[in-house]
Formats: structure tokens, sequence, C-alpha cells
């Protein structure tokens, strides 16, 4: 008689999901600092500020009314919804009504909602790189297949329509299309923008456009929402955004999405059979978040745009290095392909992985590499931190290499 089957542990869907890298370097670096090593951490993608004290008001409040105990519609409290909406109007010129906005636990759920709504089983979904670390797991979560397109520092790593037409299939579903970027800090033209949304509607191709950093650009650099550009995409896009990065709340966990109302019907009734309501002291401070105006957000951005420049004058005196000019949300994005193969207190770095490894333990500081964004050679640095801290810990690295 033949014994028991082997037990079948994880599941190959899950199993084949790689670790948030942004997290682990963050998560590193801060058990380095709980053993008392003096770690400056470049990894996290948060604001440094604390949540505005009208939103936390608000929640404390909140916490205190016990209709707030209860379960709520699984899309959100229709009145977040409502100014959401409201929200999204002034912000981005772009029109919506209550019923076409799903609210979600966190950005990050968002994304994972948006891939599910849209991806069956082998649709592409073109992914312009260097790309944020979640887009690729949660597209192959979702059933569907990344498509790379690398770009690079010839063009502000923008993508450009004749990249976009050589990787066009019968196969291809949907466009992520972020701007301001993540890691690279990157930021479209409203005429960049346009072409990109008018090349996806004559081509039948969905966007998943990531709004979260609209608040946060620089210079002459401004934020352009493609629906409102193209207003015939409508039909065909799902607006990605949340309260995280602008008002400082990435602990609270509330995230949106807006789109056609048949692909909302059906991200809804997914949400409510997988998280149900996001909750509701978190709905009740983004309510004070995005019906309040943007002073506190405003006095952010100008604290970002000094420490960007800062970071990236600081990073293009390394020999070798070469940074762009941040146009937007607070990242420096540098070329360390030069630094590669370097002997450095005796020890070398083959990979820009290694040179992680190496400059958190020769110099304790967390930088997180380009691998996890699909551009070997480069290097992620969160400018989201104090400004004395931030200049001391890329003096570090300077230093190092010297």
């Amino acid at each position: 008689m033949p014994g028991p089957a082997e037990l079948r542990r994880v599941s190959a869907r899950l199993g084949a999901i790689a670790e948030s890298a942004t997290l682990a370097v963050d998560a590193k670096a801060k058990a380095l600092k709980a053993q008392g090593q003096n770690v400056i951490g470049f990894g996290a993608g948060e604001p440094d500020f604390p949540t505005p004290a009208n939103i936390v008001e608000a929640a404390v409040k909140a916490a205190q009314d016990p209709k707030n105990h209860r379960y709520t519609p699984a899309a959100g409290l229709p009145e977040l919804r409502e100014a959401i909406a409201t929200k999204t109007l002034r912000d981005s010129k772009y029109a919506v009504t209550a019923d076409q906005v799903l609210v979600t636990n966190g950005g990050k759920h968002a994304v994972y909602v948006a891939f599910c709504a849209l991806c069956d089983e082998g649709d592409e979904v073109i992914l312009p790189a260097p790309y944020w670390t979640t887009y690729p797991e949660a597209v192959t979560l979702a059933g569907g297949v990344p498509v790379v397109v690398d770009t690079d520092e010839s063009t502000d790593f923008k993508v450009t329509i004749e990249q976009l037409d050589r990787v066009l299939t019968p196969k291809t579903k949907a466009l992520v299309f972020v701007s301001p970027s993540n890691p690279t800090g990157s930021v479209y033209t409203p005429e960049e923008t346009k072409a990109i949304g008018e090349w996806a509607l004559r081509n039948k191709v969905w966007v998943i456009t990531d709004e979260i950093y609209e608040h946060l650009t620089f210079g002459k650099h401004t934020f352009s929402s493609m629906p409102a550009l193209v207003p015939e995409l409508a039909g065909q896009t799902l607006v990605l955004n949340g309260v995280a990065k602008t008002y400082a709340m990435t602990g609270w966990r509330v995230g949106w999405m807006i789109g056609p109302k048949d692909i909302m019907k059906a991200a809804i009734n997914f949400q409510s059979h997988t998280t149900s309501n996001v909750a509701n002291v978190s709905q009740i401070a983004a309510l004070a978040a995005v019906s309040g105006d943007l002073s506190a957000v405003s006095k952010m951005r100008e604290a970002f745009e000094r420490r960007g420049q800062t970071m990236w004058k600081m990073l293009n005196t390394i020999p070798g290095v070469t940074c762009m000019e941040p146009q937007g949300a607070f990242y420096c994005y540098p070329n360390f392909s030069n630094l590669l193969g370097r002997t450095v207190n005796g020890k070398k770095a083959s990979t820009t992985l290694e040179l992680a490894d190496l400059i958190l333990s020769e110099a304790q500081v967390a930088i997180v590499p380009g691998e996890a964004f699909g551009t070997p050679g480069f290097a992620r640095f969160s400018f989201a931190l104090g400004d004395d801290d931030l200049a001391e810990g890329v003096q570090r690295i300077i230093d190092l290499f010297a």
C-alpha cells in the first residue's frame, strides 16, 4: 500500500514572489540601529515629517465615535469617495464621480487590485524600467506578464513612443505610467504625457497611471494627469493614488483607485471578499487630508526640493558617479556602475547588490540597489530624511570612495 503523498507547502504563486527590496533594506537598517550602530538609511520611501495635526485630531475624534467601530461599505465611506472625486478635479483637472472611486488599504493595495481587475492569464503589461519594485510582482500575481522596457539617463529615464511600438503585441493589455517616478525622480512633460496617452488610445491599450507623487515636483517640472490631457482615454484608464506621500501618512494605509464604472464594480466586489472596508479611523483621517488645504504639503515639498539639491550635488562629486537632477518625488538615482570592481578596505563589489552591502558594512549607510528596480548599476537614495543625516550619509559614501 503506497504511503501518504508528500505534504505540499507554499503555493507556487506565492513562493515565486520576491521580498520587497525597499522594505528589506529599511528593516535591515533599523535592525542595525537597534543594535546601537549609527546607521543612516536612504532606503525607505516615506516622508520624515509627522502627519499634520488637523488630520491626527480628526482621527482621534473618529476613534471615539462608536459608529466607526463597525463595518462600513467595502468601497469606502461615501463622504470620502466624494471628497476624493472633488480632490481629483482640483489637483488633476480630471472630472470623476464618487462611484468611480474605490478606497483601498494603501496605494500598494490599489496597485494589486488594478492588475487583478484587468489581467487575464497571459495578458502582457508594459512596464518601463526603472520601476517600483512592487509592480512586476503584482502583475505576475494577477496572472499577467510584465514586459519590461529599459530606459536610461539619455531620456531622463522616460519611455519613448518608439520603444512602446517595439513591444506592442496582440497580447498587450496595459501600460504602467508613473510620473513623478519612483525610483528615478523623473517627471514627464505634459506634451510627453499626452503623446503616450494618445498612443494608448490609438492602440487600445489600458493605462494604469500611478499619481501618488503628484504634489512633489520641483523647479520647472509640473505634474499632469493623462486622462485630463486625453479625455477620450478615461474609458481605458485606472488612476492610482493615496495620502501616504503627500500628507506624510504612510502608516495610515489609505489609497484609492479611480476608473470606469464596470471595472470599479468588479474591483469593489473583489475587495468585499478580500479586505472589506479600510479602517474607518484611517478613512476619516484621509477625509480631513484630501478636504483640507495644501499648506502643509507646500512646506514639505520645499524641504524635499532643498534636500534633493543637496544630495544631487554631493553624489555628483563622487569620481565616476553621475546623477540626474531630481525633478519630482523624493529620490536620487545615481549611476554607480563605475564604482563596481573598486577595492574598498580590501573588499570589492561586482554588482550593485554587493555594493549596497559593502556600503552598509563599511559606512553604515543603507541604500537600495538598482537590481530591485530592474536596472543593475544604479542605486536609489531617498532624500526624505533630515538635512543633517542626509549630508552625513552621503559624505560617508564620498569618503569611502575617495
